[in-house]
């Protein structure tokens, strides 16, 4: 039912507080109100925005239980392999694209873990011999900074350019560089500024919100600031139809409990003021599955109420020594990469159920007539295929959402070229930039190429595209 639609509404409208909580605001998702008729547009003719989330995670996975036998439309019909099933566990798999077989065009020397870290740039790393152990930095900017640049160009307008989240603390005390340690870098070759995952929680809260940065300390203040936009809400809600009223109602209920959710946890250390959840636990006891789900909320958050459209979480850097524990396994996962055994198996399958929580998370956000995955992508990748064979051809690749249409949804499996043993067949084609490019072209549809040197690219990958 829509009513009074004179009443129009800017698609960054946002409540905020009055006398001492002035300070406060909370935006809003995209109401009924702020789109056409149809949803699908926004009501002054523009089109809703597209999101972009860069998911990492470290040391490969088994490609004897990852590419699925089908190839094309429908993949998921012919049988889903181990590692995958936690997106069919997580009803996301139809917004899944999966492509195999894809050639990293990495031209450097390999000091392994590093190389294939490229696949989130384009670009060929720059040796740091200053460091120690195997250390490299970016050489370009990675795929999400680049879309962040092209928001920007667009005139969005947004407070916060992108988010840089984090999972597990435990990364690889032998590798070192802005490749091992972030995965994401801004600005030009030769002049980055690497941007580092944070993951305690409590601090990516507070970073998007940043209302709540000089009262953090108040934790009564800071946990009432649903209290202090009541008012403006209630006049709001006199202007809006049922839906729209139902929808403002689902979104602060939602960032109420997601506030409940970061507070009332158990504190992670003796400050009796900061009853807060931040990660501090020690290897094989950090709560990932809980961290994960806040992190997926938040960033679902500040998507809903065009906060920022990109984001990026690091979940397990490049040879990761993280002792997953949530599942019982004893031994790390790059020393369980090393075995191939079980544990690295159920390891990647925990890995991949924590992308699926995020797909879900978006999924189960409204976002005009649809939901956030709708509207977004979330491009997931390893710097290894196969993580006992240090390889970096034939790198796991997932690419979920669609992006209001602009990729194949039910998703298909690309095949750059089979595999004749999947135990040990790392032949690979194409160029894994390609789809680098495909991503941008979906927030910058002039944008000419990604990449530079061996790996730039100039071309789409034209099969995931709807």
């Amino acid at each position: 039912m829509h009513v009074l639609r004179n009443h129009k509404l800017n698609r960054r409208t946002v409540l905020r507080g009055s006398g001492a909580a002035a300070a406060i605001a909370v935006g809003l998702p995209a109401l009924e109100i702020m789109l056409n008729p149809h949803g699908d547009a926004l009501a002054g003719g523009g089109e809703l925005p597209r999101r972009f989330v860069s998911f990492m995670f470290g040391n490969g996975v088994q490609l004897a239980n990852w590419e699925p036998s089908t190839t094309g439309p429908n993949w998921s019909a012919g049988g889903v392999p181990s590692l995958l099933q936690p997106l069919v566990d997580a009803n996301v798999v139809d917004y899944v694209n999966i492509c195999t077989g894809m050639q990293n065009r990495f031209g450097g020397s390999a000091i392994t873990h590093h190389e294939g870290m490229s696949i989130f740039s384009g670009y060929d790393f720059v040796l740091r011999p200053d460091l120690p152990g195997f250390a490299s930095d970016w050489g370009g900017p990675t795929i999400d900074q680049v879309i962040a640049d092209a928001v920007v160009a667009s005139g969005a307008g947004l407070p916060i350019r992108s988010i840089q989240c984090g999972l597990t603390k435990f990364d690889s005390p032998a590798d070192n560089g802005a490749t091992a340690k972030a995965v994401s870098a801004r600005g030009e070759p030769g002049a980055l500024t690497v941007l580092y995952p944070e993951q305690n929680p409590v601090e990516v809260w507070d970073s998007i919100f940043g209302e709540f940065t000089s009262i953090k300390d108040d934790r009564e203040v800071r946990l009432s600031v649903l209290d202090a936009v009541a008012e403006e809400a209630a006049r709001l809600k006199l202007k809006l139809g049922v839906k729209d009223n139902q929808r403002v109602d689902a979104h602060l209920q939602g960032i109420s409990e997601l506030q409940t959710k970061i507070s009332a946890l158990p504190p992670a250390c003796d400050i009796i003021d900061s009853p807060t959840h931040e990660n501090t636990e020690s290897n094989g006891s950090e709560d990932l599955v809980l961290v994960n789900q806040i992190m997926s909320e938040l960033i679902a958050t500040a998507f809903a109420c065009d906060v920022t459209r990109v984001a990026s979480n690091m979940v397990l850097s490049p040879a990761g020594e993280t002792v997953l524990g949530d599942i019982g396994n004893s031994g790390s996962q790059h020393g369980n990469s090393h075995a191939n055994n079980q544990e690295y198996h159920d390891g990647i399958q925990f890995i991949i159920a924590r992308y699926a929580q995020l797909l879900a998370a978006l999924r189960d956000t409204p976002d005009g007539a649809g939901n956030l995955l709708d509207s977004s992508i979330v491009f997931c990748s390893s710097e290894l295929s196969q993580g006992a064979s240090h390889s970096w051809q034939r790198q796991p690749i997932l690419i979920g959402g669609h992006a209001n249409g602009y990729l194949e949804y039910p998703g298909i499996h690309y095949q750059a070229v089979p595999q004749s043993n999947p135990n040990d067949d790392l032949t690979s084609a194409g160029n894994t930039s390609d789809i680098l490019l495909t991503m941008l072209r979906a927030f910058d549809s002039n944008a000419a190429s990604v990449g530079g040197g061996a790996q730039v690219s100039s071309s789409v990958l034209s099969e995931i595209m709807a």
